[in-house]
């Protein structure tokens, strides 16, 4: 029976990498146990379900020697959901519209203040360090979320697929230390906190938000799209004031 029972969980892997089910279905179930993690951990910055869902999916893979190809047949699925699920923070952003038209000046100031503060440290630092001018070019819009991003990068001379690198690792560190670093520095208006995380960090920081406070991400969602197109605009004449 044992035996049999192997046998049979044998096929039954091979039935789900012959198809999509396999992607969609281990993506849904990490996921869900992910989440019910941070909960239980109270939103712990090592509990990040985004980060933890990756790891896990990434040592299922390399555990079972199924091919990231076989994989992707079913995450597609979830990947086409990103479009959606961004299209769905216009709900708590609504919710909160009241409060975003009443503090719009102070918002459109703070968030401008992050866009310049990120692309401007970003290049010198780059600089600094003594990377050419198009890896410094492709680290200025690294807080912007990566179509954005990959747009501004190759306009202005960067490299685009490098600048998706710079903001998925800007992305992950910010999805991470955000609620502690909130903690830390007592942060607690839930307006800021979705400010400070869409600025600073885009969608993975604002994902991460929305699971602790609903009023945090919708601030987060705000600051995206501000932060893209402030970024848009100001980035080019960042470039030629610092004679890049």
């Amino acid at each position: 029976m044992h035996g049999l029972a192997r046998g049979d969980l044998y096929h039954v892997w091979v039935y789900l990498q012959s198809g999509p089910q396999l992607g969609l279905v281990a993506t849904l179930l990490v996921w869900q146990a992910a989440t019910w993690l941070d909960r239980r951990t109270s939103h712990a910055a090592w509990s990040n379900p985004i980060m933890v869902s990756i790891a896990v999916l990434a040592v299922l893979l390399l555990a079972t020697g199924t091919s990231y190809q076989a994989y992707f047949r079913g995450g597609q699925y979830v990947q086409f959901l990103l479009g959606p699920a961004t299209v769905a923070l216009a709900v708590p952003m609504y919710a909160n519209f009241a409060t975003m038209r009443r503090n719009l000046v102070p918002i459109l100031v703070a968030v401008t203040a992050g866009s310049v503060t990120a692309s401007v440290s970003a290049m010198l630092l780059a600089h600094a360090l003594g990377a050419p001018r198009d890896v410094v070019i492709s680290m200025a819009p690294k807080s912007v979320t990566t179509p954005i991003a990959m747009g501004i990068s190759q306009d202005l001379g960067g490299i685009p697929s490098l600048t998706a690198i710079f903001v998925l690792l800007t992305g992950v560190f910010g999805g991470l230390v955000c609620v502690p670093l909130f903690r830390l520095l007592r942060i607690v208006d839930r307006r800021a906190q979705g400010l400070a995380g869409g600025t600073g960090a885009h969608g993975l920081a604002t994902a991460r938000l929305l699971l602790v406070s609903e009023t945090a991400g919708a601030f987060g969602g705000l600051a995206i799209g501000l932060n893209g197109l402030i970024t848009a605009i100001l980035v080019p004449f960042l470039v030629r004031w610092l004679g890049f």
